[in-house]
């Protein structure tokens, strides 16, 4: 007669309260004879008052269902319901230091509760508890970054912001012998190689060390004591880079490339550092490994022209500038404003005479063409045509050689044998 009644209240609950069409998937017919059919009643109370926001009623009901067997109810969600209504009751009823102590002990239960049942979403909670036992609680720092670390460890995929938590309990609490400095700097390391683009990493990074020098020996002690790990070796590097220690970061650059020949990101870092420090041949062969790895990105070919150009290698430069070309997606006007900056250097190292004012003529007319695509190097072409005016043939140059406009004259000269061009008489 009990289990009757019981069943019956659960209908006419169901039907009087509107029960949602989520909540109406409850098999009320695997309801057993024993506890179950309370177990339903106290979620149908809990679902329905955190429903229209009744937080207290819905508090007690809900810590009924979950102190009994939540495990046929996951898919609602109750353990997120109750800590919306846990963090409603502190913020909005707690009236002294003690309740809310109170509710962060309960919210720290809950979040135990909820990793013995909801295994799916276990990580969240792990993560949110940290997180009340250092703000909610005030616990002593070395608890709170103690429930950190645990809980980075089983999700270390978590959320940046909780990651910089920790980081800061370290680095505020670091007093010369417990190694918080080190964790935060390994930490905030890590974190700039995941997010570049996030300043925040490198802001953090340099606060920690009193100078650059100091933090790159603290980072190379760090690596140094786990040598195989590329993630503190790239930490090392990127510190060195960050304060322009271009020579110290050949190490772990190098390390790292030999270690993962094919990522990129490490073969661009290193090809930059080698040609910063002149060391040409370095740089371009660590150019081309790129050129290798990912043939159709334009810059590497473009950053290896620039190298061969320096050399004053023309005609390889200029090979290159086409590959350059070639690689993009779109017309590109630098290579092109490249290119005819290199006839107007080999002009200028030969002379003065006709020849080298064809070339220059040979420089303007490829100035003009990058100034023609409107590009960023647009106004820099202009500028130069206007600069060579001077030294292009005039037209006294060309009638006292006879040639009349429309002619081609093909640019010759022991200077040139490279250039295999022409230009046109105006």
């Amino acid at each position: 007669m009990k289990t009757r009644i019981v069943l019956l209240f659960v209908f006419v609950l169901l039907l009087s309260t509107g029960f949602s069409s989520v909540s109406a998937k409850v098999n009320i017919a695997t309801i057993s004879a024993t506890s179950s059919d309370s177990l339903m009643v106290e979620f149908s109370l809990f679902w329905e008052a955190y429903k229209t926001k009744d937080y207290k009623f819905a508090y007690d009901h809900g810590w009924n269902v979950i102190n009994d067997n939540p495990t046929n109810y996951l898919q609602y969600k109750p353990f997120k319901k109750m800590e919306d209504i846990i963090i409603f009751l502190r913020d909005s009823v707690a009236t002294t230091e003690q309740d809310k102590n109170m509710y962060a002990d309960t919210m720290i239960a809950l979040y135990d509760k909820a990793v013995q049942y909801d295994s799916k979403n276990s990580d969240y909670f792990i993560i949110k508890k940290a997180y009340t036992i250092e703000v909610w609680k005030n616990a002593p720092t070395d608890e709170a970054i103690a429930a950190y670390e645990y809980a980075l460890e089983k999700y270390p995929d978590a959320p940046s912001f909780y990651k910089d938590r920790l980081g800061i309990l370290y680095s505020q609490n670091d007093d010369g012998e417990n190694g918080y400095k080190l964790k935060a700097l390994q930490l905030y390391s890590k974190l700039a190689e995941e997010d570049p683009e996030n300043d925040t990493w490198n802001t953090r990074l340099k606060s920690l060390a009193d100078n650059p020098e100091e933090l790159a020996d603290i980072m190379k002690r760090s690596w140094e004591l786990d040598k195989e790990n590329l993630s503190k070796a790239y930490a090392y590097a990127e510190t060195c880079l960050n304060y322009q220690f271009y020579t110290r970061s050949i190490e772990p650059l190098e390390f790292l490339t030999k270690k993962s020949t094919d990522v990129i990101n490490y073969w661009r870092k290193l090809a930059l550092v080698y040609n910063k420090l002149n060391k040409s041949d370095a740089s371009i062969n660590a150019y081309k490994t790129l050129i290798e790895l990912e043939p159709n990105n334009r810059d590497n070919y473009f950053n290896v022209a620039l190298i061969y150009k320096d050399l004053g290698q023309l005609s390889v430069a200029r090979s290159y500038l086409q590959k350059a070309s070639n690689a993009s997606s779109e017309p590109w006007d630098l290579p092109i404003f490249v290119e005819a900056s290199l006839y107007e250097q080999a002009a200028r190292d030969c002379g003065f005479e006709f020849d080298d004012k064809c070339v220059y003529q040979l420089a303007v007319d490829t100035y003009a063409k990058a100034a023609k695509l409107n590009g960023s190097q647009s106004g820099a072409a202009r500028d130069r045509i206007k600069a060579l005016s001077n030294s292009v043939p005039q037209q006294e140059d060309y009638f006292f050689r006879k040639l009349s406009s429309g002619t081609e004259i093909k640019i010759q000269g022991k200077c040139y044998n490279w250039i295999n061009k022409s230009i046109i008489v105006p």
